[in-house]
């Protein structure tokens, strides 16, 4: 399925981006993790330093990011993290661009593979349209329910 790209994607790894990317990506995953979920949890978790980072603009406005995972540091398969959308872009299909892109950024790294992430529950049947499926049962993080979901390779 293509679909023409509606923003401009950059890919950098942590020491490539700007300080302006970096805050402007930190303060996309605060305001929707921290403060429009009511999370009282610290995004910075050391872990963005090892990824790599997929923004998403329209006209100089960060609108989608998630990060790309090594294998080995959250699952022992490669994962995509930090999913989010802006408020401002919602209803917009950026959350399908975005998650088609990182599913391209991660076959491109480390190869067509098996792809672990972990989801709000909410979102599964998203997820399932990228042929993710549950792989664990459902857990609390951040007083969020949970689930772990894998996107197994096979041609």
């Amino acid at each position: 399925m293509h679909m023409e790209n509606q923003l401009n994607w950059t890919l950098k790894t942590f020491e490539e981006l700007s300080n302006e990317e970096l805050y402007q990506l930190l303060r996309l995953r605060s305001e929707v993790f921290v403060v429009e979920q009511n999370c009282n949890f610290l995004d910075m978790d050391n872990k963005d330093q090892q990824c790599h980072h997929l923004l998403g603009w329209d006209c100089g406005e960060l609108m989608a990011v998630a990060r790309i995972v090594p294998p080995g540091i959250s699952y022992e398969f490669p994962s995509i993290g930090r999913i989010v959308v802006s408020p401002r872009g919602r209803g917009r299909k950026y959350g399908v661009e975005l998650v088609h892109k990182a599913i391209q950024c991660v076959d491109n790294f480390y190869g067509k593979g098996n792809i672990r992430i972990g989801a709000q529950l909410y979102l599964k049947k998203f997820y399932e349209t990228f042929h993710f499926r549950q792989s664990g049962s459902i857990y609390l993080e951040d007083n969020i329910e949970h689930i772990e979901m894998t996107r197994v390779f096979n041609e």
